[in-house]
Formats: structure tokens, sequence, C-alpha cells
């Protein structure tokens, strides 16, 4: 007798099909997956792209042929020409890929720079091809202020003299701090050799700050007409711990805000913004301005702050009404100095047209105009007098009591660009040819050296 189970031929019959569609269906999903090109996200792989090769030429403030690219809302609307630069879906009807893949030097996107790599330009393809999509959250917010901010390689053991524009004293008065190339180079005053090196820094250094705890510096940097920012050092880690601000040109100064948490920038993209070093928030962001701002300067007390243009003016703002007070414009040329008198009564501003006035804040009256040997930079006022560097190598000393200048300061070979003063009346100077003096109140040079890793 057979006792073996009766077969089942549905049974057998839908296995068989199964059997027969997997071995059908599987390499043809296979062949599908390896089709499928990954995701590209907007923020991470785009903007990035967009930020370091085309912003540059497409931004509010320079908009080549009527189109923009700096937020993601401008970048889908048509320019002068008309034609879509993002069509939808499509990377080969999207103008902004038939500029960039362009074979002709002479049309071809970014001008006159290395054409996009064929992986950037490939991302861009996919990234339309799949819809265009954002991943922000505001899709009026700057490009720059989307992308990842950039760590910086770690420069060179040496390279070649570059423009000191920026120097600062810890509050020890031992060490003085310069900018190098992506770094800030600190410089032991004693024995006027190189201390320490503190990497990550932008490009050029324009300014540097070192708040009234003497722990943390603020460095105004960037890359002219790509990228500007204002990154946070702390002192006894010598590592930056915090980028607070970027624009999509460079930050020209820094200043903390005496007794708050706050600092203030000027960018040249015509802007001063209040920032908040806590919370890394932007609190105010004045634009009054209707060129680069040069320089920033608060009063003795914070309440107010002043900032001189290459818009030759000086604007005086009150913090803590948020309004502007005064609009200084007596000067003929780019302003490139400002301080407050010691009551904050009065402002010293300095300009390329080789003068120096002082002026009332209440109502712009001038009290002073004294002619200077070249154009002025950053004023420091130490004491009862003010310390003005000029193009003309040379470094005017003046007595605020009756506006004269006591003394000059001669020896550089190029301009001189930032002074700073040590609590035992050394003056220290820093120029364009990547210069460091030190000098005596009565105008001897004590020591000199190429700030410069050698």
């Amino acid at each position: 007798m057979n006792t073996r189970p009766k077969t089942n031929m549905k049974y057998w019959f839908r296995l068989l099909v199964i059997c027969s569609l997997s071995i059908v269906t599987l390499p043809c999903l296979e062949a599908q997956a390896q089709d499928v090109a990954p995701a590209v996200g907007f923020r991470s792989q785009v903007a990035p792209i967009l930020v370091e090769k085309c912003v540059a030429c497409h931004s509010a403030k320079k908009a080549e042929g009527g189109y923009r690219l700096d937020t993601y809302q401008e970048l889908l609307k048509p320019g002068d020409s008309g034609e879509n630069p993002i069509a939808s879906k499509d990377s080969a009807n999207s103008l902004l890929l038939h500029r960039v893949k362009d074979d002709n030097a002479e049309t071809r996107m970014p001008p006159e720079q290395p054409p996009l790599s064929e992986g950037d330009i490939k991302t861009l393809a996919t990234w339309i091809d799949a819809g265009a999509a954002f991943d922000g959250e505001d899709p009026k917010q700057l490009l720059l202020l989307q992308t990842p901010a950039l760590t910086y390689a770690a420069p060179s053991a040496t390279y070649p003299a570059i423009p000191l524009y920026a120097t600062a004293l810890t509050k020890d008065g031992n060490f003085l701090l310069t900018g190098g190339y992506h770094e800030i180079l600190v410089w032991n005053l004693q024995q006027k050799t190189l201390d320490s090196r503190i990497s990550n820094i932008g490009q050029r250094v324009f300014a540097i700050a070192i708040n009234d705890q003497g722990d943390k510096v603020a460095v105004a940097c960037g890359e002219p007409g790509r990228i500007g920012e204002v990154r946070i050092v702390d002192l006894a880690t010598k590592q930056v711990s915090a980028i607070v601000t970027r624009s999509i040109d460079v930050a020209l100064d820094v200043a903390f805000r005496p007794g708050t948490n706050e600092l203030a920038v000027g960018f040249a993209d015509n802007s001063i913004r209040i920032v908040n070093i806590d919370t890394n928030a932007i609190t105010k962001t004045y634009t009054s301005h209707a060129d680069w701002v040069t320089v920033i300067a608060f009063s003795p007390d914070g309440k107010r702050l002043a900032s001189g243009s290459r818009d030759k003016s000086v604007k005086v703002l009150d913090l803590e009404s948020g309004e502007m007070i005064l609009n200084y414009s007596g000067h003929s040329a780019p302003v490139r100095g400002v301080v407050f008198s010691a009551d904050g009564s009065q402002v010293f501003s300095v300009a390329d047209d080789k003068r120096l006035h002082r002026w009332n804040v209440a109502d712009g009256g001038r009290a002073a105009d004294v002619p200077l040997s070249g154009h002025g930079a950053r004023i420091v006022r130490h004491g009862g007098h003010l310390y003005i560097p000029t193009s003309a190598r040379q470094i005017h000393k003046l007595d605020v009591s009756n506006n004269q200048i006591v003394s000059t300061f001669s020896g550089h070979k190029d301009w001189v660009h930032a002074t700073v003063v040590t609590s035992a009346d050394v003056v220290v100077s820093v120029s364009h040819d990547a210069e460091i003096k030190i000098w005596g109140q009565d105008g001897s040079v004590q020591a000199s050296w190429m700030g410069v890793p050698q």
C-alpha cells in the first residue's frame, strides 16, 4: 500500500511559476538598481559648487547677464536671456548646464577660470534631472549660509611675504597677533620670535580683536569676492571654536562691544552685523552704507557704533534704539579709520583724502581738520594720544588736547596698515610688505623683523 501523501499539482505549478519569475525579474531589478544614480543633496553637494564657482558674478551685488544664483529662489529665475536656467527634470535644456559645459572658452562659465570638473557637472545634471529639489529651510537664504563651513588645510611651513592688515596684543602684552595666509601668527614680543601658529583661518586676515576677558580672539577674514567670515579662536587651546557669521565678500573689520557678549562686523557686502557670540545668532543687521564697510568702532560705553565706508561717510548708530543718529560726510575719499574720544562725545576719522577730522556726535560739527602725510588707516587711541598709520610709510602721534601732531615715526618701507601700543607705551606696527617694527616713544626703532614663517 502506498503511504506517501498525495501531491498537490496546483502547489507545484505555483512554485514553478514563482521560481521562473524570480529568475527573470531579479537580474532586471539588479540592473535597474545599478542605473539609478544616488540622490544629490542641494545643500551638501550643489550649493557648494555654486558658491565656489558662480556666486561671485551672480549675486545681488553683481548680477552678470541679469542673473542671480545666490539663493535657491533666484537660481530658478531667468536672467536677461529669458531662458530657463533650470528646466524641470531636464538638464539637457537647462541654460545653466549649457553655460558650464560650453566648449568655447569665451562664453563658458565661469569666465577666465578653469571649467567645472566632470564630477561637478554630473552632480548638477543629476540634481536637475531628479527635479532640482530644495532641502534647506528657507529658499530665500543665501546659499553661502546653507553650505557647510569650510575647514581649511594647514598652511605651508613657509611662504612669501603677504600684506599685514591687522594686529592685536594679548591682554598681558607679551604676545602680538598678526595675520598670515590661512592662519594667525603669534609672536613673542620679548624674544621677537614666532611662538605659535593658529590655523583654519580664512585666506586673508583683515582685522583681529580680543575680548575684554582676553580669552577669545575674533578674526575678520575671507577671500575677496567669494567669502567673508568671522572665526572665533580660543586662546587657551589656539583652536577655532566657532564661525559666527559669513557673507559673500570679505569681513573687513571686527570689534567686541564693551561689557557685553556681542561683537560687530563690517563686511565688503556693505553690511554691519551685530552677533551674539554665545549663541552665534545675528541680532541686528544694518545696511545703510552704499559701499564697503571698512572700519568700525564702539564708543567706550558700548552704546554707540561708528562705521566708516568706501562710500566716504561715517555713520553713528545708537545700539539701544537701533537707529542711525548721524551721517558724517565731511571726507572726500574712502574712510579707513574711526575712533571715539574718551568721553564718547566726538569721533576722529581718517580717509584717503589724507586728512584727520575731529567732529561732534551731537551735530556732526567739525572741531578739527589735520593734514596727514598720506592716506590714514586704523586709528589707535592710547591715553591722550592718537596713533595714525599712513600710506606714507609713517605713523603720526597726535595730541588730542590740541590736535597737534607731536611726533612722526618713520622707517617703514611700505604702507603702514595697523598699530598697537603696549601698557609700557611701546608702539608696534605692521606694514604692507609684512614688516613688523617695535618703536620707542622717541621714534627710535627698537626691533624689526618680517612677519611671515621662515
